[in-house]
């Protein structure tokens, strides 16, 4: 595990997976869109590792409208804790990758992995967490009530709620990331495919 990388294009591929995850830093994550009677065109909600934008000016502003009707909370930046603090956990990462590239060790390419993946794993988790929050508590003094009804968008596929079709599928920053961790996962095969 502490060996040196025998493949020099390993090194090549490990720094590739961290220009790759400056890409997903820039990227949005997540897609989510819902399709409403009063919306026929939809709306789009956009989650960016440190940001959420509405696919047009007024997407945000809308959806936070539809929101408000059923008594969920607004959007925002500030009540999304997780915005302040996820960017610096994919630029540890990001360093991490180049550091591998200098330290030349199989041991930092286990490191990367098992780090994406626990991030990977909490960030679902937590995803979804959000979401539930979101669905379930609800305000009671919302204009429209429905006993036993929540609103928890699915994690991911699409579910309809009410009158509101919610579809919720990652995007461009997940594949990137999801990419590099195969890539990761390649070379461990292939550097420990040599040792045999």
């Amino acid at each position: 595990m502490f060996q040196k990388l025998n493949h020099k294009e390993s090194r090549w591929i490990i720094a590739g997976c961290g220009i790759a995850m400056v890409i997903a830093y820039f990227t949005p994550l997540w897609y989510i869109t819902l399709a409403a009677p009063q919306y026929p065109e939809g709306l789009s909600l956009y989650i960016w590792i440190k940001k959420i934008t509405g696919g047009t000016d007024f997407d945000l502003q809308n959806i936070n409208l539809l929101n408000h009707y059923i008594g969920m909370q607004k959007i925002a930046q500030h009540s999304i804790p997780e915005l302040l603090y996820m960017p610096y956990v994919l630029l540890y990462m990001i360093v991490g990758a180049f550091l591998a590239v200098l330290v030349n060790r199989l041991f930092m390419v286990y490191l990367g992995l098992m780090n994406l993946t626990v991030v990977a794993l909490a960030g679902l988790y937590d995803f979804w967490r959000w979401e539930h929050d979101f669905g379930h508590n609800l305000s009671p003094d919302a204009p429209i009530k429905m006993d036993g009804m929540t609103y928890q968008p699915p994690l991911i596929a699409c579910k309809t709620l009410l009158n509101i079709q919610a579809c919720s599928w990652p995007h461009i920053g997940v594949y990137v990331l999801v990419g590099v961790g195969m890539m990761l996962a390649y070379i461990i095969y292939k550097e420990r495919l040599k040792q045999t």
